[in-house]
C-alpha cells in the first residue's frame, strides 16, 4: 500500500511541477519599449504625510447634483528608485454624490496611496494625480482569515482545497493567460485548462480511484457542454464578444494582438461554470459510491435513477448559484436599467446583454447536464471492484 501512496504523490507532484515549469516559461514579457504614450510616466507608492487643504465643489446636472470634493496632500514617495522619499504635492478626488458620507473615504496621514508620476526631458517630476488608494495589505488579511478558517474546520481536507485553489489560480494566470496571448484559441485552451484543473482539485480532494474519475468526467462533459451551448446560441444571436469595457480595451493594448474576441467570451463561460460544476460532480459522484457500498448488490439501472434523484434536488440551488452570481456583479447596472425605465426590448437585443444572458442559462445548462453525466459515469464505474483504495490516502 505503501507503494501505491508514493505513486500517488508522485503523480501529484509531477503534475504541480508540470504546471509550475510551463506555466512560467509560456508567461510573455513585455518590455517597457513597448509601451504607448506621449509624456513619460512612472507609478510609485506614496505615504500621506499631511492634509494641506480640503474643497467641495458642486456640479448641478439634469438628474441632481455631483460633488466634487478633493483634498490637497502632501505626499512621501516610498518605493525605492530614484524617487524615492521625494515629498510632492498632489490632488486626489472624491466625487462622491451630495448626500452621501465620505468620512471614511477621505484620506489622511499615514495612508498609503498609489501615484502616477509624468515626468519632463530631464526626467524630472512635472506633475503627479494619485489613482487609487493601496488596499493590498487589508485584501491579505481577508486572505489570512479565509485561510485560517477553512484550515480550522477543514483541517487536511482545508490544506487540500488551498492547495487545489492555488494551482487553480497559477493555471489560469501562468498557462491559459498566456496561451490566449500567444494566439491560441481561447475556447480551446480554456477547455484543456479546465480539464487540468478538474483533475489536480479533485485529485487533491478525493483521492485516486474510480469516484473521482466519475467526477472528472462529469465535469468535463458539462463544462464542455455548456461551451458549445454557448457558441451555438452565440453565433446564431451574432454575439461579438464586445460587450463590456474590458474586451474593447484589448484592443488597444500596446502588443497590438488580434484577439478572438467571441472565443473569450466562451472561454469566461467555461472557467465560470467549472467550480459549480466541480462542486455538483463531486458530490454526486460521492453519493453514488456510497450507495454502492451500502447496497452493493444494487442493479445499475436503479443505482444511476438514484443518483438522479440525488441530483434533482441540486439543481434548483445550484442553476441559482450561476444565476445569482452574474446578476450579482450587475446590480448597478440593473438598478440604472429600471432607473431609466428602458423597454426590456431594447436590453435583451444589445450586444453587452444579450452576452451576459448566455453566459448565464449556458453555464446553468451545463451544470444541470453535469448530473446525468456523472450520474451514468458513476454508475457503470462502481459495477467493478477497485484492487486498490487509494482514497483511503486523502480522508
Amino acid at each position: 500500500m505503501k507503494k501505491q501512496k508514493t505513486i500517488v504523490h508522485k503523480i501529484m507532484l509531477f503534475t504541480v511541477l508540470f504546471i509550475a515549469v510551463i506555466g512560467f516559461s509560456m508567461t510573455p514579457g513585455f518590455s517597457d519599449d513597448e509601451a504607448v504614450g506621449e509624456i513619460p510616466a512612472v507609478n510609485v507608492r506614496g505615504k500621506v504625510t499631511k492634509v494641506l487643504e480640503y474643497r467641495q465643489d458642486d456640479i448641478d446636472y439634469s438628474g441632481g447634483s455631483i460633488s466634487n470634493s478633493v483634498q490637497v496632500l502632501e505626499v512621501k514617495i516610498i518605493t525605492d528608485g530614484p524617487y524615492k522619499d521625494k515629498v510632492i504635492v498632489t490632488e486626489y478626488g472624491l466625487n462622491i454624490s451630495l448626500g452621501q458620507n465620505e468620512e471614511n473615504i477621505r484620506l489622511k496621514a499615514g495612508d498609503e496611496v498609489l501615484l502616477v508620476l509624468e515626468l519632463d526631458e530631464k526626467g524630472e517630476i512635472a506633475q503627479s494625480f494619485i489613482y487609487s488608494v493601496v488596499r493590498d495589505k487589508y485584501l491579505l488579511l481577508l486572505l489570512v482569515i479565509f485561510g485560517f478558517i477553512i484550515l480550522s474546520i477543514g483541517r487536511l481536507k482545508g490544506l487540500k482545497a488551498l492547495i487545489s485553489l492555488t494551482l487553480t489560480i497559477l493555471a489560469i494566470i501562468y498557462i491559459l493567460v498566456p496561451l490566449i496571448l500567444k494566439g491560441f484559441d481561447p475556447v480551446f485552451a480554456s477547455i484543456w485548462v479546465c480539464i487540468v484543473i478538474t483533475g489536480i482539485t479533485l485529485l487533491l480532494v478525493s483521492g485516486y480511484n474510480r469516484k473521482t474519475l466519475a467526477a472528472v468526467i462529469g465535469t468535463t462533459g458539462g463544462v464542455v457542454a455548456a461551451g458549445f451551448l454557448a457558441q451555438i446560441v452565440g453565433g446564431l444571436a451574432k454575439l461579438t464578444g464586445l460587450g463590456n469595457e474590458e474586451s474593447q480595451m484589448l484592443m488597444y493594448i500596446p502588443q497590438n494582438i488580434s484577439f478572438n474576441y467571441k472565443g473569450l467570451l466562451f472561454a469566461g463561460i467555461l472557467i465560470g461554470a467549472l467550480g459549480a460544476a466541480m462542486d455538483v460532480a463531486m458530490s454526486l459522484s460521492s453519493a453514488m459510491f456510497e450507495i454502492k457500498d451500502i447496497n452493493p448488490e444494487i442493479r445499475k439501472g436503479a443505482h444511476i435513477k438514484a443518483g438522479m434523484n440525488i441530483g434533482r434536488d441540486m439543481i434548483a440551488t445550484m442553476s441559482n448559484t450561476l444565476i445569482l452570481a452574474y446578476a450579482g456583479g450587475a446590480l448597478q447596472l440593473l438598478i440604472l436599467l429600471v432607473a431609466y425605465q428602458i423597454p426590456f426590448y431594447e436590453i435583451i437585443n444589445q450586444d453587452g446583454y444579450a452576452s451576459e444572458v448566455v453566459r448565464s442559462f449556458a453555464g446553468s445548462i451545463g451544470l444541470i447536464l453535469t448530473i446525468p453525466i456523472t450520474a451514468m459515469a458513476a454508475g457503470f464505474l462502481s459495477e467493478k471492484k477497485e484492487k486498490h483504495d487509494y482514497n483511503r490516502y486523502y480522508r
